[in-house]
């Protein structure tokens, strides 16, 4: 009897400490893994590349969550994203469905979960590249050309079955967020509280100017009456009916 007590103490003392070696691993994580932002191209089709620095040798079983909060200034297309599964080894959640052609004063933003490499070892350098899209944006009549659309870095998400005591990893905090991006069901994720100092991502997009819609709209309307009298004198004196 006593044996097995003591057989039963010390696979609890090692489950012990193999949970608090895994949670003061995720710790680790959250503390030196700084996330960056890039903006390349121009124009209304952009791509977001937003890369995570891991430390070396990431323990098997955690996995990476990046939450991206987009403002209504842009979107996202599906079938774009659809169609390039095969060309990219992350895949990603949207929270809600979009409306390509809906202009931005029309909408709202919404929210993506990406998961790197979801089925595979989490690398120590996790990159990801997302196809941006501006809407067309109201005019504006203050004389201004182009309009800002301000994007905020990602929030980093991390989690692991092998840490049960996701509590104790302060000040970084628990919430809740889909487990995989078949959206099937919650999982707990560690979030890190204070996101490293790195000022939001900002997409230029051209305005029209707004004290030109009466000219214009005057001006489209006299040209428009004139071809219909012109085209109906025409047709009258050849009897084109």
């Amino acid at each position: 009897i006593k044996q097995i007590n003591h057989t039963c103490i010390i696979t609890v003392i090692m489950k012990r400490s193999n949970n608090e070696d895994h949670c003061g691993l995720l710790k680790q994580l959250l503390e030196s893994s700084p996330v960056s932002v890039e903006i390349n191209k121009k124009g209304f089709h952009r791509e977001l590349v937003t890369t995570v620095e891991l430390i070396p040798d990431v323990p098997s079983g955690v996995r990476v969550l990046l939450v991206q909060r987009w403002p209504r200034g842009v979107y996202l297309d599906p079938y774009q994203l659809a169609s390039l599964s095969d060309q990219r080894d992350w895949q990603i959640l949207l929270d809600s469905g979009i409306d390509l052609e809906v202009p931005a004063h029309k909408t709202s933003g919404f929210v993506t979960y990406v998961y790197p490499t979801p089925d595979g070892p989490t690398p120590s350098l996790v990159k990801v590249t997302i196809p941006v899209h501006g809407r067309y944006h109201e005019p504006s009549f203050d004389g201004k050309t182009f309009t800002s659309v301000d994007i905020e870095p990602p929030e980093l998400l991390l989690r692991t079955e092998k840490c049960a005591q996701l509590n104790n990893l302060e000040p970084h905090i628990v919430v809740d967020a889909p487990c995989t991006p078949d959206n099937s069901s919650t999982c707990p994720w560690v979030k890190l509280l204070h996101q490293q100092e790195q000022g939001s991502g900002g997409f230029q997009f051209p305005v029209g100017d707004g004290s030109l819609v009466t000219p214009v709209c005057g001006g489209t309307l006299l040209v428009t009456m004139i071809c219909c009298v012109a085209l109906s004198k025409y047709m009258w004196e050849h009897r084109i009916i």
